[in-house]
């Protein structure tokens, strides 16, 4: 066993050489994949802590989780779960004995807390779905910019920490306040870049869900997934789940910083979309996932035989609850409501299974999953220039012979 500091040096040591550019990272490449959309090829990566990951960037790191792994349970292994960056500086020699959270801003009593004194605090646990605002980005048509993401930029864990709520009380906010803002250690290589933060609502900041983790599936933080410290907003994309953070400001008015009020913007419309290659005229940030599901033990093209056969896969929303996940084998004519698994909680993955007999010849299986306020999936996948909120009722096409 290493212990945190050899561990984080080994780490460090490896992530910079990964992040030397191109010739590195094939260096570092186990095999390629190829994702299922256009220039989809990719190499298969090793980082510390981490099992072959889908390398999409080396500077900062970018990994996606191989799809598989979401057919082995609700819950992603710490090893398999996907890394997203925005700065390239990443805080890779953090001594969390030195570590320290300070709070801020519009409170009564400015805190300096240890890793050692928040893990005295109150603890809380969750089971919460972390999905990257761009996941399934590479799907969409017509393509649009940033990271070409095939469906494996999320994962579902057991986070522990102290509610965000219990460090706002212990510093005593204001009357007035607005926001909260986060920030974490990583940062920029440029001065031109802006720093990466992000900002909730007073409310939403105090509502008891919204967690400080140190704790992930049982273990510590991995080093790229936040250690020692993370945001996790449940229900919420991945672009609010700061990691490594370190810096929380209470302010009384709405932030403007670069991620807030540019980046991270869906069309202000009813299902904010619009019309493929066109540009919304008024946008808001981006907030709750769309529902989604998956079958995960088929892939798309796989040779069956005929007869009988066992379907699964994973179901989840923004928090409302999955309610109904029903099956399609005939290309969305006929539906039949799948046996839905463990309850996990309402911002989980949900599993669910269903037998069916295929007869000799294709077919199209198809997944459609609707949660406790009767928000479902399109059938016709919804478009925005960001090419986020990808939802639609995925399809996977086998031949029974």
């Amino acid at each position: 066993m290493l212990d945190r500091r050899e561990m984080m040096k080994r780490a460090g040591t490896a992530a910079l050489g990964a992040a030397a550019g191109l010739t590195s990272v094939r260096a570092f490449a186990l095999d390629t994949m190829t994702l299922p959309f256009d220039n989809g090829e990719r190499p298969l990566v090793k980082y510390p802590q981490k099992r072959p990951m889908i390398g999409l960037t080396s500077r900062p790191p970018q990994l996606e989780t191989p799809f598989s792994i979401f057919n082995d349970g609700a819950i992603t292994p710490n090893n398999a779960f996907f890394v997203r960056y925005h700065l390239a500086d990443v805080p890779l020699d953090i001594d969390p004995d030195k570590f320290t959270l300070e709070v801020k801003g519009k409170v009564d009593r400015p805190l300096k807390l240890s890793l050692k004194e928040i893990r005295k605090l109150p603890a809380i646990e969750l089971v919460a779905v972390n999905q990257c605002s761009g996941n399934s980005r590479g799907f969409f048509n017509p393509r649009v910019a940033g990271g070409q993401l095939a469906n494996g930029a999320m994962g579902n864990a057991r986070w522990r920490g102290v509610a965000l709520k219990t460090i706002l009380e212990k510093a005593g906010v204001q009357q007035g306040a607005k926001q909260v803002t986060f920030n974490g250690m990583d940062g920029p290589v440029s001065d031109k870049t802006p720093d990466f933060v992000k900002a909730l609502d007073i409310d939403h900041a105090r509502d008891g869900e919204v967690m400080l983790a140190y704790g992930m599936n049982g273990a510590e933080l991995p080093v790229l997934n936040g250690f020692p410290l993370r945001l996790v907003v449940p229900g919420y994309y991945g672009t609010y789940w700061v990691k490594h953070l370190n810096e929380i400001t209470v302010i009384d008015d709405v932030f403007d910083g670069f991620w807030m009020k540019s980046a991270y913007r869906i069309p202000d419309t009813p299902n904010n979309s619009v019309e493929p290659g066109t540009a919304p005229k008024a946008t808001i940030p981006i907030n709750r996932f769309t529902v989604r599901s998956f079958i995960t033990n088929v892939i798309d093209g796989a040779k069956l035989k005929p007869g009988a056969t066992k379907l699964k896969g994973i179901a989840f929303d923004g928090g409302k609850g999955i309610k109904e996940v029903a099956v399609s084998i005939d290309g969305g004519k006929t539906w039949t409501a799948a046996r839905l698994g463990k309850d996990l909680g309402k911002y989980s993955f949900r599993e669910w299974t269903l037998p069916v007999k295929l007869a000799a010849g294709s077919h199209e299986l198809k997944v459609r999953a609707t949660n406790n306020a009767g928000d479902t999936q399109p059938m016709d996948p919804l478009w925005n220039p960001a090419g986020y909120l990808r939802n639609v009722v995925e399809t996977v096409r086998v031949t029974a012979a």
